[in-house]
């Protein structure tokens, strides 16, 4: 029997059209500012899956210091600053904390590890200027795969860390209604992703409320350095959303909401550390105040582990 050839070339190129826009618009939710709930928004909501991929093996971590990150810096950033995230990255993956993502299936079953490794860093002095746009961002990333100062892993994962000089409005840091920001970028020919933490010494109480009291004087924080404790916490809200949603089409819900997006401002049982700050992790000798993540199974809820509070 003889077909239509001219039908069937239609046909396959309209499907590959719509197959290309779908993906579009799914990589599309992780690029854009994602906006915090409203009063009115239930973050209670059942998350949902959009049968995109999710980050399955145990990625590596590089982080890309962004900005002036020496003893000479002042408030903008620090060699300590430096040294108590690179350890908490080095240790968060693997925790009971970061195993809440293995609650997180794709279309064949498998599931994010809940391990990290920290892959190692390198320093950006402002190659992209002092205000950045997620433009800007990836092509932080992208410069340093090119120049050989990273290797380019589609299965990692880059950590733009700014320090307190940098801004970025446009993808919502220092914007109370805005949440972190991640996506993907593209290098040697390969897409990458990764996420974007400003340095809360630039608006404390929009970026590190937790350390923050009412009158807005600084609270104590666990390690004694106000921004590292700061971005402890939303880096591991972004780990939380990249492993679980890495391109846009993974995890999230009807408002737009990823895992750790409906646990923002969540912190759970605390404890006090010896220099009078609230905090409720220990990962190897340190102590952080980490806000919760959402743990997907039937109590569907916000804790610090499987099957805990």
């Amino acid at each position: 029997m003889r077909t239509n050839q001219p039908k069937l070339q239609i046909v396959f190129l309209l499907l590959t059209m719509t197959l290309a826009l779908c993906a579009l618009t799914a990589s599309a939710q992780s690029l854009t500012a994602k906006a915090k709930p409203a009063g009115d928004v239930k973050t209670d909501t059942r998350i949902l899956y959009h049968n995109g991929p999710l980050i399955t093996g145990t990625p590596d971590v590089y982080v890309i210091w962004y900005g002036c990150w020496d003893d000479t810096c002042g408030n903008s950033g620090d060699t300590a600053t430096q040294f108590i995230l690179t350890d908490f990255i080095s240790n968060v993956g693997g925790s009971p904390y970061f195993q809440i993502n293995s609650t997180y299936t794709d279309t064949q079953g498998h599931t994010p590890s809940g391990g990290l490794l920290y892959g190692g860093g390198t320093i950006d002095r402002y190659s992209h200027g002092l205000e950045l746009t997620a433009a800007d961002i990836q092509g932080i990333v992208s410069d340093q795969i090119l120049a050989g100062q990273l290797p380019q892993d589609p299965l990692a994962i880059y950590l733009v860390l700014a320090s307190a000089d940098v801004s970025s409005v446009a993808t919502g840091f220092c914007d109370a209604t805005t949440q972190p920001h991640h996506g993907r970028g593209m290098a040697l020919g390969s897409d990458f992703v990764y996420g974007f933490v400003g340095n809360p010494v630039r608006c404390p109480t929009i970026a590190a409320p937790q350390f923050v009291a009412a009158d807005g004087s600084r609270l104590p924080t666990p390690n004694g350095n106000f921004g590292a404790d700061g971005m402890a916490s939303t880096i591991a809200h972004l780990l939380d959303e990249i492993v679980t949603n890495p391109l846009g089409g993974g995890w999230f819900d009807k408002f737009n909401l990823e895992n750790a997006d409906k646990c923002a401002g969540t912190f759970g049982t605390t404890y006090t550390t010896a220099n009078g700050a609230r905090a409720n992790q220990r990962l190897g000798l340190r102590d952080y105040l980490i806000q919760q993540n959402w743990v997907n199974d039937r109590k569907a809820r916000c804790a610090m582990q499987i099957g805990g509070v």
